[in-house]
């Protein structure tokens, strides 16, 4: 059977999470949420008072944490040192930290290492913004999902919503805008799509559909749903 490294990128608000889980499902992989490992850091440094403009200090903050994320009774969990952190990473603040903490390069390079090392023996989807050009280049099948930057918007608006956070379209459109440009010009693997990616753009399509389209795709490179998986 053959276990595929499947790589999905693409700007905030394109869906990768919900999508990726759904691939995962649909397959019976593992799913791994890069974006979850930053936003687990930004959480630390935030709550340790460690400055967002420091990256020294965020690289020897990423040194000396122990991120773990694990699939319990499906659903995915983050523990920050032991300590589950899953719903504390989700909220605006954090998201907003996670964004600086990215840019970091020492940052990134203690994170994409511990990426490499859970998703190299296949049988996983993984997630994030520079999975397909860094963390895995070489994986079997790369995505790049995108959206108008108005339905990302409004995508990320009602993942706000739904947990009590009651923000502006304006203003959720403007930090989507704020967003794209600052993951796009990093020096440090700026979010661009690979060039054996497939563009998958998921304006008009909702999460289902974008999920069983790249099982589709998945399947025709030789994937197989294994036993217990949701299949087709």
């Amino acid at each position: 059977m053959t276990r595929l490294i499947i790589a999905i990128d693409g700007p905030v608000g394109s869906g990768k999470s919900t999508v990726a889980r759904r691939v995962a499902s649909l397959l019976g992989y593992s799913y791994l949420d890069s974006g979850a490992m930053y936003r687990a850091l930004a959480w630390k440094a935030l709550a340790g008072g460690v400055p967002l403009d420091s990256p020294a200090r965020l690289a020897a903050l990423a040194q000396a944490t122990r991120i773990d994320l694990a699939q319990e009774a499906g659903e995915l969990r983050v523990r920050v040192d032991g300590s589950d952190v899953t719903a504390a990473i989700r909220s605006a603040d954090v998201a907003r930290a996670a964004s600086q903490v990215a840019v970091a390069p020492g940052v990134r390079m203690v994170l994409v290492d511990q990426q490499r090392r859970a998703g190299q023996a296949g049988g996983v989807v993984m997630e994030g913004r520079d999975i397909g050009t860094v963390v895995f280049p070489d994986a079997d099948l790369k995505i790049f999902l995108d959206a108008s930057v108005e339905v990302r918007a409004e995508r990320r608006r009602q993942e706000h919503l739904a947990k009590g956070e009651a923000l502006q379209f304006v203003q959720v459109l403007e930090e989507v805008r704020e967003r794209d440009q600052r993951d796009r010009e990093r020096a440090t693997s700026p979010l661009v799509r690979a060039p054996d990616a497939v563009l998958v753009d998921n304006t008009a399509m909702d999460a289902e559909e974008t999920a069983r389209l790249i099982v589709l795709l998945a399947r025709e490179m030789g994937a197989e749903p294994q036993a217990g998986s949701a299949g087709l």
